[in-house]
């Protein structure tokens, strides 16, 4: 091997590797996020399947197909009551209640509680960065530029929100929302009635939670499928194991049963593996 391409290689491997030494708890989290996005892939490959439209951004995610009998819904897992700004509240009030609340963006409503918009930290940060340095786009300076310009001088959450906002409804699944707010890179929702009033949010960390669960979530969603699919005699000659994701099934069960059982299984967004130890009556 020639020096360049001992170099090369050498760089390669710099590559693959982690750009600082990995936290004990790194493993775990990045099995966490890896399943995460697979719930969230799944969500997108069903919702993109059904043939209908992505949700509209002022009304949120549809309610998408019937929710099963463990099939978390938003509005099981929504804050409420949900803190909101008024569409005419100063800018400097805004900071205030974003410090307040302890939450970087905070959904914006007319009179009648209808969102009509989010104001962010990051929308305060450009205002003033704006107002400090004096910089105006010049006459034929970009049409984003000019847009946000114009946007900063405002004064109230009217002028500085951004809209329309991205919303679901309470009756979205779980896994449409997640699957909306990676869609959309946003770390909290709010949620809305069909007429567009706030009725609560939800975060980007409590989606996660709630589809990625524990062993003990997981194997109760398997024990419910058992139920499903196997006879009531049947039923007691299945064992289910669940370790990290990984699921083992074990028992004697006919032979059409297994394969569907563990079709049924495996189509758990939140299952890593499905591990086939039945064996046919």
């Amino acid at each position: 091997m020639n020096e360049r391409e001992n170099f090369s290689t050498g760089s390669e491997a710099r590559r693959s590797l982690p750009s600082r030494p990995w936290s004990p708890g790194e493993g775990p989290r990045q099995d966490l996020l890896v399943r995460y996005l697979g719930a969230v892939a799944a969500a997108a490959a069903e919702h993109v399947g059904s043939g209908k439209p992505p949700p509209p951004a002022p009304v949120g995610a549809s309610p998408g197909p019937a929710a099963g009998p463990l099939t978390p819904l938003v509005r099981d897992v929504m804050d409420v009551p949900a803190a909101s700004l008024r569409d005419d509240l100063p800018y400097r009030e805004i900071a205030r209640l974003l410090a307040r609340e302890h939450v970087s963006a905070l959904p914006v409503v007319d009179a009648k509680e209808h969102v009509v918009g989010v104001v962010s930290e990051s929308d305060l940060l450009a205002k003033v960065a704006i107002e400090v340095s004096g910089h105006a786009p010049g006459r034929v300076g970009r049409l984003r530029e000019r847009r946000l310009y114009g946007k900063t001088r405002g004064e109230t959450a009217a002028d500085l929100m951004t809209s329309p906002a991205i919303t679901v409804l309470p009756g979205a699944t779980v896994a449409e929302a997640a699957w909306l707010a990676a869609l959309s890179r946003l770390k909290r929702i709010p949620v809305v009635d069909h007429e567009g009033r706030l009725v609560g949010t939800v975060g980007r960390d409590t989606l996660l939670q709630i589809l990625i669960r524990d062993d003990a979530g997981i194997r109760a969603e398997v024990e419910h499928r058992v139920r499903a699919v196997c006879s009531p005699r049947d039923r007691t000659a299945v064992a289910v194991t669940v370790h990290d994701g990984i699921v083992e099934l074990s028992g004697q069960v006919p032979a059409a049963t297994g394969d569907r059982l563990v079709a049924e299984v495996e189509a758990i967004t939140d299952v890593v593996e499905v591990k086939n130890l039945l064996t046919a009556t």
